[in-house]
């Protein structure tokens, strides 16, 4: 198992992300994006509005140069008390220029996606109040 069932859940609940790349100069790049969950594939899918160009924005190239990438997913559920959680995945991204409008229909994406399209397929998973309590991390390796 890749996600836990509480990690999915969290995971389709929340839209957006930020993920870390690595430039040809070995200087870090961070973007938010649009993160989604593919059931299919039980990886994570980053797709860009219809013609966006995402074939063409550093994230991409920075992603097929160099494929070890790092995503976060973090909200507050609660402001008082303060209640951080968050999910990082750290893995593989695989970059895709054709395909994703008809990925985008079939994981239920709220936008019409891109044509191109990144996979990240997690190889570390680290969370703080998803499947723990709050303020308790936990990291585990995954295949």
């Amino acid at each position: 198992m890749t996600f836990t069932p509480n990690e999915i859940t969290y995971l389709t609940s929340q839209p957006l992300g930020r993920l870390a790349t690595v430039g040809p100069n070995g200087r870090p790049h961070v973007v938010p994006v649009g993160v989604f969950y593919d059931p299919e594939a039980r990886d994570i899918v980053i797709g860009g509005v219809e013609g966006s160009g995402m074939a063409t924005s550093k994230k991409f190239r920075d992603a097929q140069r160099h494929p070890e990438v790092a995503l976060i997913v973090d909200d507050l559920a609660s402001v008082d008390p303060w209640l951080p959680r968050y999910i990082e995945v750290r893995g593989w991204a695989k970059t895709h220029t054709s395909g994703g409008g008809d990925l985008g229909e079939r994981i239920g994406a709220h936008m019409p996606f891109d044509p191109a399209y990144i996979r990240i397929h997690p190889r570390r998973i680290v969370t703080m109040g998803i499947d723990t309590d709050f303020f308790e991390v936990s990291a585990r390796d995954v295949a």
